[in-house]
């Protein structure tokens, strides 16, 4: 891998990118919402884990909403 970065460096550097941010992305989910399932089977165990990864984009969402100050007003369904 040395030799590869080496002399394809930046080819590297956008797969390393990539890897980089998906490991920053887990990191901040396993902070905000712990590091275990608490499901035993495996569909359970995904299912925890897509709804945690729903959790952390809501909670993202939120943060950004609250620091450009976009104000948001949701209507029903049954509003005109």
């Amino acid at each position: 891998m040395f030799h590869y970065f080496m002399y394809n460096r930046e080819e590297f550097m956008r797969h390393y990118s990539k890897r980089s941010n998906c490991e920053s992305v887990f990191s901040s989910i396993k902070k905000k919402l712990g590091d275990t399932l608490k499901s035993k089977n495996r569909i359970a165990q995904e299912n925890e884990l897509l709804a945690k990864i729903l959790a952390y984009n809501i909670t993202v969402l939120i943060q950004e909403m609250d620091e450009l100050k976009i104000n948001q007003s949701f209507k029903s369904a049954n509003s005109k």
